[in-house]
C-alpha cells in the first residue's frame, strides 16, 4: 500500500475523469488518498469524492492560507460546525503562505492558531503549508507548546536543519512529493542523513507533478513515481519505501488502516 497524504482531487481540474484518476491511482498500489480541504467552497466536491470512494478517499476540514481574507473568521466558523457534525481525519490544509500575498499575513496567522486549537481539542493531526514561511510557520507550532500536537509539514522543501527541527517537534512528519525528483532539486541532499521514519509522501495533485510529468497535471497514480526515484536515492527497495512511510501515515492516520 502506497498513501497519498496529501491530494486535490476533488478540484475542477478532476472533473472529466475524477474516477478514472482514483483507478489508476488504486492501480498503481495508492489505495489510501487524504484530502485536506481548500475553501469554503470547494467543501461540497470533497465530501461527494470521498463519499463515493470511502475505502480510498478521506476528507480533513481547515482553510487554506492562501483563501484567508477579511471574511476569514466567517470561514472558519463554518468549518468548525462541520467539525462538530463530521468525521474527518486531520485538520487542514492550513499554515502560512507568504509567496503569492502578505496582505492577511496577521490574519493567516489567527487562523492558524485557531486550526491548532481544533487539532489538540480533537486530537487530529494537522497539515501545514509553509510556502516561503516555514520559519513562523514553525515558530507558531512550536509555541503552541503541546506535546500530543502532531501532524505533516506538508511539501517540506528546507534544509536538514530544518528538517531536525520538525523532527525535534515530536509529533510532526516530513511530507515529500514530486520536488524531490527534480533534476535540480536540493531536497535529496536535505533529507540524505534522514531517517525514513521521519517521511511520508504526497503528490499535492493536481499541483507539482515529478518527474518526468513536471509542468502536466498531477495525479495520485504518480506517487509510485517519488516511491520509486526515493528508493533509488537511498539504495532501499520500492517495497521497503513503501512499508515504512506507509506504516508513518498509517501512526498519524489510524483511519485508514486496511
Amino acid at each position: 500500500m502506497l498513501v497519498d497524504t496529501h491530494t486535490h482531487l476533488f478540484v475542477k481540474e478532476f472533473d472529466e475523469d475524477r474516477d478514472e484518476v482514483i483507478r489508476r491511482a488504486v492501480n498503481e498500489g495508492v489505495s489510501k488518498m487524504l484530502l485536506p480541504n481548500i475553501d469554503l467552497q470547494s467543501i461540497e466536491s470533497m465530501h461527494q469524492l470521498a463519499e463515493a470512494h470511502p475505502s480510498h478517499c478521506y476528507p480533513m476540514m481547515g482553510l487554506h492560507p492562501s483563501s484567508v481574507d477579511g471574511a476569514y473568521e466567517q470561514a472558519l466558523d463554518s468549518m468548525e460546525n462541520l467539525l462538530r457534525k463530521r468525521s474527518y481525519i486531520g485538520i487542514g490544509e492550513t499554515g502560512l503562505d507568504y509567496y503569492w500575498d502578505i496582505t492577511f499575513k496577521k490574519e493567516q496567522i489567527k487562523s492558524l492558531e485557531r486550526h491548532i486549537e481544533w487539532a489538540i481539542e480533537l486530537r487530529l493531526p494537522i497539515i501545514l503549508h509553509t510556502r516561503e514561511s516555514f520559519d513562523d510557520t514553525y515558530e507558531v507550532i512550536r509555541s503552541a507548546n503541546c506535546s500530543e500536537l502532531r501532524g505533516i509539514f506538508h511539501c517540506f522543501s528546507g534544509t536538514e536543519e530544518d528538517a531536525m527541527k520538525v523532527i525535534n517537534l515530536g509529533g510532526f512528519k516530513l511530507g515529500i512529493g514530486g520536488v524531490y525528483t527534480f533534476k535540480n532539486s536540493t531536497l535529496r541532499e536535505s533529507l540524505k542523513n534522514i531517517s525514513l521514519e521521519h517521511i511520508v509522501l504526497e503528490t499535492d495533485s493536481p499541483y507539482l507533478a515529478p518527474h518526468p510529468f513536471r509542468g502536466k497535471r498531477n495525479e495520485s497514480a504518480y506517487l509510485r513515481g517519488i516511491a520509486e526515484r526515493m528508493a533509488e536515492e537511498r539504495n532501499l527497495s520500492v517495497k521497503e519505501i513503501e512499508k515504512v512511510t506507509s506504516r508513518n501515515a498509517v501512526s498519524l492516520f489510524p483511519q485508514i488502516q486496511p
